[in-house]
């Protein structure tokens, strides 16, 4: 019987060619979505449609309300106190490998994966699996990965840990589109480096609209007391900045 493996599906290129590798490694591959943020239909959509043409299954994940609460919240209170949060590692943490895991466990999956560039394998320093970078330097995620329960490690698979680049995942995705006659052109999708539920990259607005924060104009003070300027809103800001602030009397 063939091991059954739940394999988060974004849309992109990274995951849909995880599937691929992963059928061809001989997995059984269910294809899953989480729906994180309500302006996310397009992302699920477009995962259904490749899960279709790879002839997986694929499901969609409801979490919007754990999101929010979780990564939303914690992403304006750490600009409201002056630090410049990652919610990608807190995603991760608490959705991409946790809720996720629990998820493919009903699924009597005994595995998950997801198209990252990172991998895991077992060090003999520390008797367990450990993760690692992956083996492109330029790609390499492992960075963001690090909050992941040491319980789940032994149960993820990185399929494109050893790829050295994206120009080899284009490639795999070219050729299955060939070779299958798909007119979809996955291999040509531009990667996004915005935030997800920023997709526009202004998140001065977002924490406004979203993170009821309003742009407040305050003192600029010295060490010693001295006013020395005004500034434009503490969130365009984090503790410790010097390049580009433009303080005014």
């Amino acid at each position: 019987m063939k091991e059954k493996v739940l394999l988060g599906m974004s849309g992109g290129v990274d995951s849909s060619v995880a599937a691929i590798l992963l059928k061809k490694q001989g997995y059984e591959v269910i294809g899953a979505t989480m729906k994180l943020w309500e302006k996310e239909n397009n992302i699920q959509d477009e995962a259904k449609n490749i899960c279709d043409i790879l002839k997986i299954p694929h499901h969609v994940f409801d979490f919007t309300i754990e999101f929010k609460e979780k990564v939303i919240e914690d992403f304006a209170e750490n600009y409201k106190n002056g630090r410049t949060p990652n919610p990608c590692i807190q995603c991760n943490k608490y959705f991409k490998f946790d809720l996720f895991y629990k998820k493919a466990c009903e699924l009597g999956c005994e595995y998950i994966a997801t198209g990252h560039y990172a991998k895991t394998e077992y060090e003999e320093k520390y008797k367990s699996i450990v993760l690692k970078k992956s083996n492109s330097e330029r790609k390499d995620q492992s960075y963001v990965l690090y909050g992941i329960k040491k319980e789940i490690l032994p149960k993820i698979i990185f399929p494109l840990s050893d790829f050295k680049n994206k120009e080899e995942i284009r490639q795999i995705m070219k050729e299955y589109e060939n070779r299958n006659n798909v007119k979809l052109e996955i291999y040509k999708k531009s990667e996004s480096q915005d935030i997800c539920f920023i997709p526009n990259g202004n998140y001065k607005e977002f924490l406004i609209n979203n993170g009821n924060i309003k742009m407040n104009e305050g003192n600029i003070i010295k060490s010693d007391g001295e006013v020395i300027g005004k500034h434009n809103g503490l969130i365009n800001y984090t503790i410790g900045q010097r390049k580009g602030i433009r303080y005014y009397l």
